[in-house]
């Protein structure tokens, strides 16, 4: 697997130091220090033409100068769309194109060529300029008309940069969803509604005080990123961490080294990332000071019971809550979130509706809503406002749809079971994918699961289950009994799988989000694959392809 991300930065208000994927390499970044280098980027924008209202598209990873431009684009008010650095050049054209960026400058980086090598194949002609950051041994050719190196361009501008004045509804930045199924949606924020909701609530939900060290695992290339590393800490002054390492180099135990060192307080994570290093064992954990750690969070996908006990057991030590959150690129943040259940943020009224639109009351399970808009929700699509309303209010008038499904229990809490794309109707019952995954993770020798539905002739659809087992562990049909009958006794026999596959990986993007929109179309033994650009090892479905025979019978 080839890893994109190289070294860490932590912004504190002293002295922090920057730690990258390797060990040695250290920095520190004050509030003054970062203020000067944004007002510097923001001046660099303006000299070559930017102004308010342009859109800049930033292609980088997770480097300081990521921070500098998006906040120097705030500054001077044009709208940053960062483009997550692990996608293709096609992806990138594709984002730069549908934002007409390519008016407005454009922030590229390349990399070492052992770790990723970007080759910009398809350049906009009406592109303006390129700035490259840490170019080394890049597969590309420089144009002088339009690329300029950061350094050189920063090197006799001013340190100060006044402020543009901003109605509150005026466009912060344009984010792109993944685009796991048709073209990706530019999602649009507003300046602020988008910074008082995230500012409130990651002061709310990591309950912030002013001496946490707080650290968020998650890439800017996502909304967790803009939210969660750098306008929600940065706005309540906190000091953070900025990690562009991988969890398991230069040793497994690299999470947990890095929360001794920096005596981290609040800790926010993904239940992917939990499932790798569940796959260790205690041993690594417990070597580990993690006496600082106050909450521990978790955010991207339903986290599974047998990692929740792993995370707050073994990395909590059964005294730090597990703050566990829902929300998505479209809505910001806190939704929903919990502590131990899940209940709704300030001014957020969720309801649970069914196939037909009815809302239902009480206990219940079905199609989770939102009944009015709060200020950090999504204004549009950019460029295609049609398509905003289409998707996320056409099915239920009067609602905003999230695509995802819920379940309230009788104490009156919320429960995500999981994206309705990966919900299964088997012989007119719906179930979630996500209880089935939690169900074959119940069973030692698996390490991480996710299903999805494959047609059938009687029920319409049945479930095809992908299987990773631990490590140096053999899959067998025993084996694959015990995981059928597990399933069968935790849900009950509607759930029980028709199909088990041997998975020695999933595949994921580089974020580490489970791509199901591929496992369906291998299920259904479908050929066209799609987009693969985006996976982390594109390899890993050629290995599934491999097995699918035996699944299959």
């Amino acid at each position: 697997m080839s890893y994109y991300y190289w070294f860490m930065v932590v912004f504190l208000w002293l002295c922090p130091p920057r730690e990258g994927n390797s060990p040695d390499q250290t920095m520190v970044i004050t509030y003054g220090q970062m203020l000067v280098q944004v007002c510097r980027c923001a001046n660099v924008l303006k000299k070559l033409g930017v102004k308010k209202g342009d859109r800049v598209a930033i292609y980088l990873p997770m480097i300081p100068e990521l921070v500098y431009t998006m906040l120097a684009c705030a500054r001077i008010g044009a709208v940053h769309a960062i483009v997550f650095a692990g996608f293709s050049s096609e992806s990138l054209c594709e984002r730069i194109v549908d934002t007409q960026s390519y008016n407005t400058p454009c922030t590229h980086t390349h990399t070492h060529t052992h770790t990723h090598t970007h080759t910009h194949t398809k350049r906009p002609a009406l592109l303006r300029v390129n700035i490259w950051v840490s170019v080394c041994a890049a597969q590309t050719s420089w144009d002088t008309g339009c690329d300029v190196w950061w350094d050189e361009a920063m090197r006799d501008v001013l340190e100060e940069c006044d402020p543009e004045w901003m109605d509150a509804e005026d466009p912060l930045f344009i984010l792109y969803t993944s685009g796991s199924t048709g073209k990706p949606k530019g999602v649009l924020h507003t300046v602020a509604g988008y910074l008082l909701y995230t500012s409130l609530t990651f002061k709310c939900v990591f309950d912030h005080r002013h001496d946490d060290v707080y650290w968020c695992t998650a890439d800017i290339g996502w909304i967790t990123g803009h939210s969660y590393i750098t306008y929600g800490p940065l706005a309540n002054g906190a000091t953070s961490v900025l990690f562009g390492g991988v969890p398991v180099h230069p040793h497994v135990g690299r999470y947990w080294e890095l929360i001794e060192k920096y005596k981290v307080t609040k800790f926010y994570t993904a239940p992917t990332a939990l499932r790798l290093l569940m796959k260790y064992g205690h041993e690594p954990v417990e070597k580990y000071d993690l006496s600082s750690l106050r909450i521990l969070g978790t955010v991207g996908e339903p986290i599974n019971p047998e990692a929740w006990h792993w995370y707050y057991e073994v990395v909590g030590r059964s005294r730090c809550p597990v703050v566990d959150t829902f929300w998505q690129t479209e809505t910001v943040k806190g939704c929903l979130w919990s502590h131990v259940h899940t209940f709704p943020f300030f001014g957020v009224e969720p309801a649970i509706l069914n196939e037909h639109g009815e809302e239902l009351e009480g206990e219940a399970e079905g199609y989770l809503v939102f009944k009015r808009p709060w200020p950090g929700i999504m204004r549009t699509v950019y460029n295609n406002h049609e398509r905003f309303e289409n998707v996320y209010f056409k099915k239920f008038p009067g609602f905003y749809v999230t695509g995802d499904g819920c379940r309230r229990d009788k104490d009156g809490y919320y429960w995500i079971t999981g994206r309705i794309d990966d919900m299964l109707n088997v012989s007119g019952h719906l179930m979630s994918t996500a209880e089935v995954e939690a169900a074959l993770m119940g069973h030692l020798s698996v390490a991480e699961a996710a299903v999805v539905s494959r047609p059938h002739k009687v029920k319409g659809e049945c479930l095809y289950c992908f299987v990773s087992l631990k490590d140096h562990l053999e899959f067998t049909p025993s084996l694959e009994g015990e995981l059928k009958r597990l399933v069968r006794e935790k849900i009950g026999p509607i759930a029980t799988p028709d199909f088990i596959q041997n998975a020695p990986a999933l595949p994921k993007t580089r974020s580490g989000k489970i791509m199901r929109r591929i496992l369906r179309k291998i299920a259904r033994s479908e050929s066209d694959l799609g987009d693969l650009s985006t996976l982390a090892d594109p390899k890993v479905v050629e290995v599934l392809l491999s097995q699918r025979s035996q699944a299959l019978g």
